[in-house]
């Protein structure tokens, strides 16, 4: 199955936008006499709740504009104008415009709300997968590797690496157990600054009570985890300090 890359589906979705609520409102022009116009709004709603659909805001809000414009300019009298003569009217084309937005908000959140599960679903079946390969009894090198692998995909990272021993050495940034951020031992906002530039940011790793090791990780530009997304990076560093523990713990001198 072919894919759209997200930049074109957008575009495709702000040219519906645009040029369907102007189609079905030239549609109906040869009928106009024939049924209320309230009939015609509702079909042109249907459209816009089409596009909106897509939780495209700008598309979703460009179809109700348009449906609207040409709501007022085919099919309210006087035809071909923007103009509207009767109140009636009026207020159906503002019920239109409000309507159409509204529609697209609700579109918009729930796609947002998806997005948001998909991800924790997502979340879920990483922790599920280190749990299992650390229960499988996987060797630790490919353990590390697994969760270096998972931990780029969630954080957005430019490469992830699992260093045995040698806490704070090079003085990088560090990831504490409870998803804050320090840098020179100051709290960093990474919500605002994203993860520090031009440093590795290191997650230590323990398992029974003992220093394993630490994952080294190389942010991307602009990386900005969420709270959520660098808790879930604790929790799997604590999956391969527990796999580690019963290993072969690394203590320190």
């Amino acid at each position: 199955m072919r894919i759209w890359p997200k930049s074109r589906r957008d575009g495709v979705a702000v040219l519906a936008g645009l040029v369907a609520p102007l189609a079905l409102a030239a549609i109906l022009v040869p009928f106009r006499g024939g049924f209320p116009n309230t009939d015609a709004a509702l079909a042109l709603i249907l459209v816009v709740v089409a596009i909106a659909a897509n939780g495209h805001r700008p598309a979703g809000i460009l179809a109700a504009v348009s449906a609207a414009a040409w709501f007022d300019y085919f099919l309210t009298r006087p035809y071909e104008h923007f103009t509207i003569a009767r109140r009636a009217d009026l207020e159906t084309t503002i019920l239109l415009l409000v309507i159409g937005v509204a529609v697209t908000e609700i579109a918009v959140w729930g796609r947002r709300q998806h997005a948001v599960a998909s991800r924790r679903a997502g979340y879920l079946e990483g922790i599920n997968a280190a749990a299992q390969a650390a229960a499988s009894g996987s060797s630790p090198s490919a353990l590390t590797e697994q969760v270096a692998d998972q931990l780029t995909r969630v954080l957005s990272l430019a490469s992830c690496r699992f260093q045995h021993g040698a806490a704070g050495l090079g003085r990088p940034a560090r990831l504490r157990q409870d998803g804050t951020v320090l840098v020179a031992g100051r709290p960093w906002d990474v919500d605002a600054k994203g993860l520090p530039q031009g440093t590795d940011t290191e997650l230590l790793v323990e398992g029974g009570g003992v220093f394993q090791g630490r994952f080294l990780m190389t942010p991307g530009l602009d990386t900005r985890p969420t709270a959520e997304q660098r808790l879930l990076a604790v929790a799997l560093a604590d999956q391969v300090g527990a796999a580690l523990a019963t290993s072969h713990p690394v203590t320190q001198d």
